[in-house]
């Protein structure tokens, strides 16, 4: 990637979208587009392609979706398959009918199978059943990654899909029943103290075990993806189904995520955890391997990335 390179970020207004922006920015780039989904509805394909044929950017990134929690997925499974599979599927086509030649797909964790063996190599994806609770949003992700993959073998264009783990930090949304955990606790924490509420309620046993990585260093590693010469990533790409897991590497359960959050947000009442409610999979965490070798690794540590995110939840909400 060159500064002077005309980039193409959709979801800029998003979590992971405003991240990258912003690590883009820090490095000199200065020719950024971005259009708001006011002004540009991605799962309109005429809208869509007319941008792309007009703009005609040297890269795209891809962080636009309809994402949320288990609440969210449970009770919208047709919004979340719709229009994540519209987006990505406009913003592909459209992409290579506008000679657009570099891309950069962000997915999901969420698209292995529920019993994966630990941690979760890139190669184990279709390799069983999905998770009940967010399996439309989950073959969303994976038609992505396989639009990217046959674009690739069919018309030689370098699409690349990075898989990242659970993220959270600034520009996260911290509805209490559309989130996802951390934001939530942030929130349920947060107003528990200010309302001086004697329990806050964990969804779960808590014992589910997660992989959380701050999302700056997931910024960093989408442009350190994207800078990586052909060559390297070819040949990584034959054994990693085109697709590579972006995470921290280590696991903590909600049970001791929630007791952080809570000495971090300073909240001195109980935690009560609700078992009626669904907590997903048992254990997730992504096997960071191939990226690793590939020279890069997070630099957030997962204490300090909460207080970032909670500092910046005190400033903007």
């Amino acid at each position: 990637m060159n500064q002077s390179d005309k980039i193409y970020i959709a979801g800029h207004n998003g979590m992971v979208g405003s991240a990258i922006v912003r690590n883009l920015r820090k490095k000199g780039f200065a020719n950024i587009i971005t259009r708001s989904s006011s002004e540009l509805d991605l799962t309109n394909q005429h809208d869509t392609y007319s941008f792309l044929q007009k703009e005609r950017p040297d890269y795209v990134v891809i962080s636009a979706a309809k994402v949320g929690g288990i609440y969210a997925n449970n009770s919208y499974p047709a919004e979340f398959i719709y229009q994540n599979l519209m987006i990505e599927t406009n913003l592909i086509h459209g992409s290579y009918l506008a000679g657009v030649n570099k891309l950069l797909f962000l997915g999901s964790s969420c698209i292995y199978p529920k019993d994966s063996l630990q941690p979760i190599k890139e190669e184990y994806l279709l390799g069983g059943i999905l998770e009940e609770t967010n399996e439309p949003y989950a073959v969303a992700k994976i038609a992505g990654i396989k639009l990217c993959e046959s674009y690739n073998r069919q018309y030689g264009t370098d699409y690349r899909s990075i898989m990242p783990t659970n993220l959270y930090g600034p520009n996260d949304n911290f509805h209490l029943n559309n989130s996802h955990v951390i934001p939530a606790l942030i929130r349920k924490f947060h107003e528990a103290k200010v309302n001086k509420s004697p329990n806050v309620e964990v969804w779960g046993s808590g014992n589910q075990l997660r992989d959380f990585l701050y999302v700056g260093d997931m910024a960093i590693a989408s442009s350190y993806i994207m800078n990586l010469d052909n060559n390297i990533v070819n040949g990584f790409v034959s054994s990693m189904l085109s697709h590579i897991n972006v995470g921290s590497g280590k696991e903590i359960s909600i049970k001791d995520t929630s007791v952080l959050i809570k000495e971090i947000v300073g909240y001195h009442g109980n935690i009560v955890f609700n078992t009626n409610m669904s907590e997903g999979t048992n254990r997730k965490l992504l096997d960071t391997t191939k990226i690793q070798n590939l020279g890069w690794k997070p630099a957030i540590s997962f204490e300090d990335g909460l207080k970032k995110t909670y500092s910046w939840f005190l400033n903007n909400h």
